[in-house]
């Protein structure tokens, strides 16, 4: 746990949160900012920055768990699909530093775009990109 985490205060029961499930090394509980309805977040209960730092076993609980809560969502919600996301530094929407998954329903009529316009690249730059890698 780490002073001052938002996250590691929730994992630690100290920060009041609507959590959803669990499992040994991670827990899932509801965004206080959704970006739909059933918003979740997956965190490990140990404590590092983001995925770069956390170890093989958070990460594989973590993403077990929200495994589990895509299939919950769609069902129990009758979402029509879910974004698994996570961001890494903060000009990659990163705002709390704190290793951790969002599972964002997603809804025919729902109001979220992709943040990017998915255009063809230049083949050439995209193999060059390819071989730095390798």
């Amino acid at each position: 746990m780490t002073e001052n985490c938002l996250f590691c205060g929730i994992v630690a029961g100290s920060i009041p949160s609507q959590q959803v499930a669990e499992n040994e090394r991670a827990i899932a509980f509801m965004d206080i900012n959704p970006a739909t309805r059933g918003h979740l977040l997956v965190v490990p209960r140990a404590h590092s920055t983001d995925l770069r730092e956390a170890s093989a076993e958070d990460l594989t609980a973590a993403t077990l768990l929200a495994q589990s809560l895509v299939g919950r969502v769609i069902e129990r919600l009758d979402a029509d699909g879910a974004n698994l996301l996570s961001c890494i530094g903060a000009d990659a929407w990163q705002s709390v530093f704190h290793t951790h998954l969002h599972v964002v329903p997603r809804y025919k009529d729902d109001p979220l775009q992709l943040p990017w316009h998915p255009t063809p690249g230049d083949v050439n730059v995209i193999a060059e990109t390819a071989a730095e890698l390798r």
